[in-house]
């Protein structure tokens, strides 16, 4: 047999090639294991979410309720006893054993009337028939000018004017309650009062026919001369 010489340039080529092919191989085992990695990965992080959400939809939160406030309290009305009135224990002694015979005498029992009321005659101020002096007014003027004294003090004073002479003809024709409702002063009010207190009856007032009171009033003048 002839024996190939041995060519170090075939050998290192050889060797070459191998090595480039453990190259490759391990290259594609790297690729490999990095892809099936990546895929582990990932399905593992979809399945942690979709384990998550289904846990969270599990979950039932009960609805929070607060309870109603407690009714106020009912303060019941305080009965106060009070005692009953106390009984006085007296011993009212009534006698009525009484003795009726033929010669007892029952009394009458008689009420007193009760006084009458004093009736108020009315005072008219108007009446169908108006009273009147004797003679007529012309002449009850004449006489008050010629009764009338002019006061010493109202004549120093000069005063004049009219005194406002108030009175009531009475159902008999007398003049009362005679009073000056306005006067002038310097004792010419009360002159004139005295006048007319003076006079003679009037024709009374009538209303209806018959005489009645009659309020009046007249007015007596005072003129220096």
């Amino acid at each position: 047999m002839v024996e190939s010489k041995k060519n170090p340039k075939a050998d290192l080529t050889r060797t070459s090639g191998l090595f480039l092919n453990v190259g490759l191989v391990i290259s594609l085992l790297l690729v490999i294991f990095a892809f099936e990695k990546k895929v582990w990965d990932d399905g593992s992080q979809v399945n942690l979410q979709a384990q998550t959400e289904d846990f969270e939809d599990l979950m039932d939160i009960p609805q929070t309720q607060q309870p109603p406030p407690p009714p106020p309290k009912q303060i019941q009305p305080e009965i106060i006893e009070v005692p009953d009135e106390e009984e006085i224990e007296e011993d009212i002694e009534i006698d009525l054993d009484v003795e009726m015979t033929e010669e007892t005498v029952i009394e009458e029992v008689v009420f007193e009337e009760a006084p009458a009321e004093e009736e108020v005659e009315e005072i008219f101020t108007i009446v169908e028939d108006q009273p009147e002096p004797d003679g007529g007014m012309a002449a009850f003027y004449q006489y008050v000018q010629k009764k009338l004294k002019y006061p010493a003090q109202a004549r120093r004073m000069g005063i004049e004017g009219k005194v406002f002479v108030q009175f009531v003809v009475g159902k008999d024709g007398t003049l009362t309650e005679v009073q000056a409702v306005k006067g002038i002063g310097a004792g010419c009010d009360e002159e004139a009062v005295r006048v007319i207190e003076s006079a003679p009856k009037w024709k009374p007032g009538k209303q209806r026919g018959r005489a009645v009171k009659v309020r009046m009033i007249l007015p007596i003048t005072f003129k220096l001369g």
